[in-house]
């Protein structure tokens, strides 16, 4: 059981570099924290688009010799865990068209929120779609000459899509970089000498050593050509600003910087805040790593109490191909983590995590310290219990399988076997960010959705589309019929 939400996606983009494939994957390496399951470039020489991708991790995807035929001086690249559309090979991006406006490549980091009407909408025009994500709905709208009636451009197809979206679009003289007028998902700006940089976060530029220039900013649209950067405001009417407030929480790096804020800072005051809120008398402070490490540290320097790394991480855990038997119980669980027995033995411990959603991961921690000898297990969370799901791009379950949607803290604490269990307050999380609450999207904590949605609309042209499908293939079955051309 999968211990913490999936992450998004990263995407990268670089515009008048001769090694631009080479730099992409250099970059897509320091984003693969966002994903996990696919990865791909797509160069450019300005006539002619070369593809890559893969199941797997960067450098498995990628070789030498195949980034030495991703020849061009642009280049765009996507790392990816899938949130819509399955993981196969055929979701993986960037994904690519040629159409009558020219080639065109798309890397995206979101979720559309309007995405299975918009799909329902092009299929009725005779759209055909290779893929099952949401990103492919961009790439058709973009190809339409017309939409409404009017000469189609970027701008009208970004005011058709809705919800979550950081986009790198390629096309064979320009890199567009664009971000969704909430700002739910990050995107940053960056130079390499004469090349121009995008990426999602800004460890990638540390890699490459490249500098940070600004982040894109909420609704705004950065053309990147020959002739050098142009911003253009996508929406002049102002909107209700909503970054991912998860980025702080988990998703993002602790070197990466977010709206001028160090990740790790804000993390480490989130610890600090958490040992305010709910001041605890223990031997020992350890974290979660490696997402609880900041907070953990927070907590300690606040508290006083010690700070000791009694979890050990196995970096090394790929896919497992066998499926472990009962003789080595919670397999998936204790292979990533080791305790160190001897230093909990006996002692008064807080475990500090940055997050608990299905709460099977964090029963297995308890068990463990327990079973080692602690004396005492208290479980301390640096966000508030995730209530709600997410629809922005977070791989949260449905309401049904979180823990706190269901279950009171005490339940909970029982469930885990913890002497005690607390939550970080919102108000203390928005605190340790420096950032005004209105700045945020918090709707998994609190409900709060800033882009609506009809869960049930989707719903319904999802079991219309299976319905359709389905009739189809019954009735080939039944009358040994093969699809004909004509």
């Amino acid at each position: 059981m999968q211990s913490h939400p999936k992450h998004y996606c990263g995407v990268f983009g670089i515009y008048g570099h001769p090694n631009a494939a080479e730099i992409t994957y250099y970059g897509l390496y320091a984003l693969q924290h966002r994903g996990q399951e696919s990865a791909g470039i797509v160069s450019s020489d300005g006539r002619q688009f070369r593809v890559h991708r893969g199941m797997g991790l960067v450098p498995q995807v990628f070789t030498g010799r195949m980034l030495h035929e991703l020849v061009g001086q642009a280049a765009v690249g996507h790392t990816r865990y899938s949130t819509t559309g399955s993981s196969q090979l055929r979701n993986a991006q960037p994904l690519t068209v040629d159409c009558a406006r020219g080639q065109i490549a798309i890397a995206h980091n979101g979720n559309l929120t309007n995405a299975a009407l918009l799909r329902q909408e092009l299929e009725a025009k005779g759209s055909i779609f290779q893929t099952t994500v949401d990103s492919e709905i961009i790439l058709h709208l973009m190809a339409q000459p017309t939409l409404g009636g009017v000469e189609n451009n970027l701008l009208q197809t970004l005011r058709r899509i809705e919800g979550a979206y950081s986009l790198v679009i390629m096309t064979e003289h320009e890199l567009i970089g664009v971000r969704d007028p909430h700002g739910f998902r990050p995107l940053s700006l960056g130079r390499l000498g004469d090349a121009w940089v995008l990426a999602s976060e800004t460890c990638a530029f540390d890699l490459i050593e490249a500098q940070f220039v600004r982040d894109v900013a909420p609704g705004e649209i950065v053309i990147i050509n020959q002739d050098g950067l142009r911003s253009v405001p996508a929406f002049p009417e102002q909107r209700r600003r909503a970054f991912c407030i998860f980025e702080y929480v988990y998703f993002a790096r602790p070197d990466s910087t977010i709206a001028d804020r160090n990740v790790y800072e804000v993390r480490v005051e989130m610890g600090r805040q958490l040992a305010r809120e709910h001041p605890r008398e223990a031997d020992i402070v350890i974290p979660v790593p490696d997402s609880g490490t900041c907070a953990g540290l927070g907590y300690s320097q606040q508290s006083g109490i010690p700070f000791e790394m009694a979890f050990v991480r196995n970096h090394y855990v790929g896919r497992s191909f066998l499926q472990p038997s009962q003789l080595i119980r919670d397999f998936n669980v204790r292979v990533k983590l080791n305790l160190i027995a001897d230093l909990v033995r006996g002692k008064r411990v807080i475990i500090v995590d940055d997050s608990i959603v299905r709460g099977t991961t964090c029963k297995t921690r308890v068990h463990n310290l327990k079973e080692a000898g602690a004396k005492e297990v208290h479980v301390m969370v640096s966000c508030p219990p995730h209530m709600n799901p997410c629809v922005y791009g977070i791989d949260f379950p449905d309401r049904t399988k979180l823990m706190a949607a269901n279950h009171s803290i005490d339940e909970i604490r029982r469930y885990l076997k913890a002497d005690s269990l607390a939550y970080l307050s919102e108000a203390g999380m928005v605190k340790a960010t420096g950032l005004p609450a209105d700045a945020f999207c918090m709707a998994c904590y609190n409900g709060d959705y800033p882009v609506k949605f009809d869960a049930k609309l989707d719903k319904l042209i999802m079991e219309t589309r299976r319905t359709r499908v389905q009739s189809l293939a019954d009735a080939l079955a039944k009358e040994d019929l093969q699809p004909r051309l004509f």
